[in-house]
């Protein structure tokens, strides 16, 4: 069965060129031109991926993202305008999984939402449980629990995490952690791994301000620690 695809966006021209080229990938794809619709067709059709503008008429992009993540952990990739450099970082920190830049290669979008769904639907790894510390991930269901406790996570915060709790102790540089989240590496992502780590300090750090599970090591990355 295809997976759906929902594509949001006032611009006719973008949606019909992203259409084309999901349903050429062999995915389904239903389409909204404002937010109200957008928000309206995410709980009615359950898509397994959204690609949403920011830049909508009546509830904006942002405005979407941080209503569906109170409902949900469907994937998000966002299109934005590169000069947005702001609400890129706002989106991230929202939930969203990734971003896109106007204007952009269709072929890169199809690329970007098959890795998303490729960790959205578990195959991230081999099916075991990883756990280090208080920090258990079943990388099979994309569950995550701390202290017993489980944390509802997005796909890319959960692959970054998976990333950083296979190995304790040892430092990922950003590049590194996007080429573990993506497969590849994008000059000007680097970036978004921070929004990220924000987002999952904030859902598994007893005190976010004082991390001590995922440490910054400063001008190098990020580690994983139980100190």
């Amino acid at each position: 069965m295809a997976q759906t695809i929902l594509v949001v966006d006032d611009e006719a021209r973008i949606v019909k060129l992203v259409r084309d080229y999901l349903e050429r990938a062999g995915y389904d794809v239903l389409d909204a031109r404002d937010g109200e619709t957008a928000l309206t067709l995410a709980r009615l059709e359950h898509p397994d991926l959204i690609v949403l503008d920011l830049m909508l008429p009546g509830v904006d992009g942002l405005d979407i993202c941080r209503r569906l993540r109170q409902e949900s952990g469907v994937p998000i990739i966002m299109l934005t305008a590169r000069v947005e450099e702001a609400d890129r970082i706002v989106g991230l920190e929202l939930g969203a999984d990734d971003y896109v830049t106007k204007p952009f290669s269709p072929r890169e979008l199809v690329a970007r939402v098959r890795a998303t769904l490729r960790r959205a639907t578990g195959d991230v790894g081999p099916s075991n449980i990883v756990r280090a510390g208080e920090v258990e991930l079943d990388i099979a269901s994309l569950a995550t629990t701390v202290a017993g406790e489980p944390v509802d996570l997005t796909p890319t915060e959960f692959q970054i995490l998976a990333t950083l709790v296979r190995q304790p102790g040892r430092i990922f540089s950003r590049e590194q952690l996007l080429e573990a989240v993506h497969g590849m590496t994008f000059d000007g992502y680097d970036r978004s791994i921070d929004s990220h780590i924000k987002n999952l300090r904030r859902k598994i750090e007893p005190d976010p301000r004082q991390p001590r599970y995922i440490q910054t090591i400063y001008g190098v990355g990020y580690r994983f620690g139980d100190r």
